[in-house]
């Protein structure tokens, strides 16, 4: 019965001939079970480094059980502990391997076909999108993560915006929500909306992207850092691919121009994004990078998600939210 916690066979049948009997010596044991005294004393050490059996204060020759609430509570916490663990090694293997896979199947193309160019350093990006700008036709779409923008990257947009704008081009941007509490980004947002633009907010953006007339797509070559540089991809199955999936983004993402529409749920999408991204193995840091907030906030909503599901650890909370279904993508 209690075979996945350690307590197999003659271990869990010592185990409740001592609970049966308190103070039962091993021989004893032995007897009323039928065992070796070899198959005894393993027993009890099994028992021991499962912290499910102790010595008497009184004689300490004398080995006592411990209490199954509160020892079958330490060894479940302990194997809880474990799993988690093996959780972790587990998603991170998974993470090198997708990262090789990536590498792989970005230097293949990269140096097999003409449909992807790849730009190594920032200077390139910059010069190649302002081409692509000048002679973008009908619209250009967006992600934009990373949360409040600097006022040099809000500078630096805005003569580009006015140029394509300024050909009734259409623009669609996507920013994460929380540049909604950054007064001069909401600003930058708002203006582009007066200028003609359309700009949403979502929860979460994995990538930096810009798509330009649904016939060109400009990704990061690293999610992380964009100063690695971009690739260029032109090959159109590709491309659709990146169209579609921003429309479906862009279909659930919330106008800037209005208020963010009230949640039904009492958990709001940032904070499920966020529990998502835990369960996934990320840091706090990597988190609060990836929902553009603080790191302070970050933790001052995992502070507020425990209180709320009654969990006193992260493993809890993870386990928590899984059982309410909060680790679904919304």
């Amino acid at each position: 019965m209690l075979d996945s916690l350690g307590l197999q066979g003659t271990t869990e049948a010592v185990y409740r001939a001592m609970l049966r009997q308190p103070g039962i010596t091993k021989a004893e044991v032995a007897e009323s079970l039928g065992l070796a005294d070899a198959d005894v004393r393993q027993a009890l050490d099994v028992l021991g480094d499962l912290a499910l059996i102790r010595r008497s204060w009184y004689d300490p020759s004398t080995l006592l059980p411990v209490h199954p609430e509160a020892g079958l509570k330490a060894v479940l916490t302990k194997r809880q502990a474990e799993v988690a663990r093996l959780q972790q090694e587990i998603e991170a293997i998974q993470a090198e391997a997708a990262q090789l896979v990536a590498d792989y199947t970005s230097e293949f193309f990269l140096s097999n076909g003409q449909e992807l160019e790849r730009l190594s350093k920032v200077e390139e990006v910059r010069h190649r999108l302002n081409d692509l700008v000048d002679t973008v036709e009908d619209e250009t779409l967006s992600f934009a993560p990373g949360g409040p923008q600097t006022p040099e990257n809000r500078a630096a947009s805005r003569p580009l915006a006015v140029a394509v704008l300024s050909r009734s081009v259409s623009m669609k941007t996507i920013y994460l929500d929380s540049i909604r509490n950054d007064p001069d980004s909401l600003e930058h947002a708002q203006w582009l909306v007066s200028m003609g633009a359309e700009t949403r907010t979502t929860p979460y953006l994995p990538t930096r992207m810009q798509i330009l007339d649904r016939k060109t797509a400009l990704l990061p070559l690293d999610p992380e850092d964009s100063s690695k540089g971009a690739v260029l991809v032109h090959e159109q199955g590709i491309v659709a691919a990146l169209c579609a999936f921003f429309d479906t983004v862009w279909r659930t993402a919330a106008p800037v121009a209005q208020a963010k529409p009230r949640n039904q749920s009492p958990f709001s999408p940032q904070s499920r994004q966020l529990l998502l991204l835990l369960s996934q193995g990320h840091t706090d840091e990597v988190a609060a990078r990836k929902l553009g907030i603080s790191l302070r906030t970050e933790r001052r909503m995992i502070s507020e998600l425990s209180e709320r599901l009654g969990a006193k650890s992260r493993f809890q909370l993870g386990q928590r939210a899984g059982e309410m279904g909060l680790l679904n993508p919304s």
